[in-house]
């Protein structure tokens, strides 16, 4: 499973903190902690209005600085998702494009002789749609323009979008119903999610959101925006990947226990 971690965001208190303060040591000890962990890409998202760029290359030269991780660009702006690809000293991933105003127009053009790749959300400039069609439908115009600029299947993260349980009951057979679509019409595509959207406003975040990324894996979501510093979701992870056969012998289980990812007192 591709692990985009999450905890470098601005969004999070301590990390709005960090950035105010321009505490360098809290920033690399968070992205040494997620390559730890296993995270194939660390995003980064100064969620700040003013010097979004600035603080961006300031958090991807410190995340660069100790980690080879491959570097996630975060931000409401297409326009600074690309004004910091030349930041990154490999390609990484844009965190996101979708159907609403000029975002594809704007990313697809900067990466499509490239090796990047690109979370893309299931909606355009209407609404958010939670209704299944709704989202198949704006999926399948996003793949008319992908093929236009010659981004291949493989190098988009589709994200169906992932609502709270705790106000649409039907967030996750929602979820699973465009899941399958989206896996039987292009195999090679990644689906992933913010996955502890799921669990938004209801308590023991935690317990929903193992169960969610469980279940979901096994339909066919390859690829989470999540915490790899959680153990008990690594152990989720690792054991879901067992039960689906991608794990022959639980070689990669076993390895993991015995770094001791999950956290678990060994006897």
């Amino acid at each position: 499973m591709i692990i985009i971690g999450e905890k470098i965001n601005g969004a999070i208190p301590s990390v709005a903190k960090a950035i105010a303060e321009k505490n360098e040591d809290w920033i690399r000890d968070l992205a040494i902690r997620q390559t730890d962990g296993g995270a194939d890409f660390i995003d980064v998202c100064s969620s700040v209005v003013d010097k979004d760029v600035e603080t961006l290359k300031w958090l991807i030269d410190l995340v660069q600085g100790v980690c080879d991780t491959k570097i996630c660009i975060d931000s409401p702006s297409a326009a600074n998702c690309v004004a910091a690809i030349p930041f990154c000293k490999k390609p990484g991933l844009i965190n996101s494009v979708s159907l609403e105003g000029d975002k594809i127009e704007t990313v697809f053009p900067a990466i499509a002789d490239t090796k990047w790749e690109c979370v893309a959300l299931l909606c355009d400039s209407n609404k958010i749609p939670d209704g299944v069609q709704e989202r198949i439908d704006i999926f399948e115009r996003l793949m008319v323009k992908a093929k236009e600029y010659n981004i291949a299947p493989s190098r988009l993260h589709i994200d169906p979008l992932v609502f709270s349980v705790g106000t649409k009951p039907e967030a996750f057979t929602g979820f699973a119903a465009v899941t399958k679509y989206i896996r039987e019409a292009y195999p090679d595509i990644h689906i992933t999610s913010g996955l502890s959207n799921i669990s938004f406003g209801i308590p023991s975040r935690k317990t929903m959101n193992m169960a969610f990324l469980t279940i979901a894996r096994y339909l066919g979501m390859d690829s989470a925006i999540m915490d790899p510093t959680s153990r008990d979701m690594l152990g989720a992870m690792y054991a879901t990947e067992v039960l689906m056969e991608e794990d022959e012998y639980c070689v990669e289980y076993m390895d993991a226990y015995n770094e001791d990812k999950f956290g678990v007192q060994k006897k």
